[in-house]
């Protein structure tokens, strides 16, 4: 792709947006910054700034290719006044596989995504890799192509914002870990959704992987399949929640092994071991790799014991799906708090499964009052405003032996900046609980 004397929009002055400008600048192109914020700051050298972007403008401005930072709408009428006049619209991933020639394992699937994308970073350096994780994983892949040497190899989250804008990127092995509505805020559908997340299949061939969870709905696709499940023992790779069999044969104990805990991080285990072999990695290299792993803060993190009761951080879960996972991972009796901003999702399927692993929820934040009388019809449950006293009522009401679960099952946006400060506001208030 040749950039020399082009002109080149990026949509969004994000990390992912500076990253961009920063490689389309190396390549030769004239770079022009859009962000629709009053002030714009920490672009490279070199790049022309235009704050305050509106359709208006947007209708107004040319260039041979508009790069799009991932959290910018797709589909949204900003970027369609931009791409009106742009020779070729893409996302920031896209633009950067374009210059990276090393191997790929793309992850993708509404949750389990940066552990899957750490754990295989971990097995790849572990068999002599130069690897990088980055994608939705916090580093572009802009950046990583502008690395000095460049990486072999990478471990790249796809979240679907990034899989919408894809038209040629090829991952040598694709995961595919599950699928749940989310994102309805975004999304017209849920097929819509859907859509967006198959695109990590489309440039693949036979000569490709594709590792996918049994059971999985998916359509025909090329590359070769290998499949893996909690479930079902005929599947390619499976487990019981602590042991990895490939095959019928033993390859890892989670509990004597890892920090791993519960079904969902079995299913992490087991595609990245499985896409690692995929590439040549063997087996018994990718499970030493896993040696003393603890998955990341904010997923299934144990926080405490206080009087014989656990707690439990889980703020990453921000959908329905995530938030069923932890619960069905839990072998104690649970108090759940749940609950943040409203993101239009359906949370009545979950009563059943509350009511199988729960004594008792609590709910906060935007929605707590519409989702306390949804599980109310499972469990005894509270609604309260903010994490605090959700917290505070959950102490009260979780017995010894018990675990209480912070899985709030969707996103945070009503009261913190993201899942990550939810999830350290709960752990210093139930470090302060005395």
């Amino acid at each position: 792709m040749t950039l020399a004397g082009k002109t080149v929009v990026v949509l969004g002055a994000g990390r992912s947006g500076r990253a961009a400008a920063a490689l389309a600048l190396r390549e030769g192109a004239s770079v022009h910054a859009h962000d629709t914020a009053d002030t714009i700051s920490g672009m490279p050298v070199g790049t022309v700034l235009h704050p305050s972007a509106s359709e208006e403008k947007g209708r107004a401005t040319h260039c041979d290719l508009l790069i799009l930072s991932p959290g910018i709408d797709t589909y949204g009428p900003l970027v369609a006044a931009y791409a009106a006049g742009a020779g070729d619209t893409i996302g920031e991933t896209e633009f950067a596989s374009r210059y990276y020639h090393g191997r790929i394992v793309g992850i993708t699937g509404t949750n389990g995504k940066t552990t899957t994308t750490e754990l295989v970073d971990r097995i790849l350096r572990a068999a002599g890799h130069h690897s990088a994780p980055c994608g939705n994983y916090g580093v572009p892949l802009s950046e990583i192509v502008l690395l000095d040497p460049v990486p072999d190899a990478v471990a790249l989250e796809l979240s679907s914002f990034q899989l919408e804008s894809l038209s040629s990127l090829r991952p040598d092995v694709a995961i595919w870990l599950n699928f749940a509505p989310d994102h309805m805020d975004r999304y017209p559908t849920v097929d819509a959704y859907f859509a967006a997340k198959l695109h990590i299949f489309d440039h693949q061939s036979e000569a490709d992987t594709a590792v996918v969870r049994a059971g999985e709905n998916l359509p025909s696709i090329r590359p070769r399949q290998v499949t893996f499940s909690t479930e079902d023992p005929s599947a390619d790779w499976f487990s019981d929640g602590r042991h990895i069999l490939h095959q019928g044969k033993a390859v890892l104990d989670l509990e004597t092994s890892t920090r791993m805990r519960g079904l969902h991080n079995a299913e992490n285990a087991m595609a990245a071991i499985a896409a690692c072999a995929a590439l040549g990695v063997p087996i018994e290299i990718a499970g030493k790799a896993l040696d003393g792993y603890a998955p990341p803060l904010h997923r299934c993190e144990l926080i405490r014991s206080l009087d014989g009761v656990e707690y439990l951080n889980d703020s990453k879960a921000t959908n329905l799906h995530a938030l069923e996972s932890a619960l069905r991972s839990q072998t104690r009796p649970v108090v759940l708090i749940a609950g943040g901003k409203d993101k239009g999702l359906d949370y009545q399927p979950v009563a059943p499964l509350l009511a199988r692993k729960a004594l008792a929820a609590v709910t906060f934040g935007q929605i707590a009052k519409p989702l306390a009388a949804i599980f109310a019809t499972a469990v005894p449950t509270e609604a309260v405003t903010t994490l605090a006293e959700a917290v505070e009522a959950a102490r009260r009401l979780a017995p010894r032996g018990a675990t209480v679960l912070l899985s709030p099952g969707t996103s945070s946006f009503d009261q913190f900046s993201g899942y990550e400060q939810r999830g350290d506001t709960f752990r210093d208030l139930v470090l302060q609980l005395h």
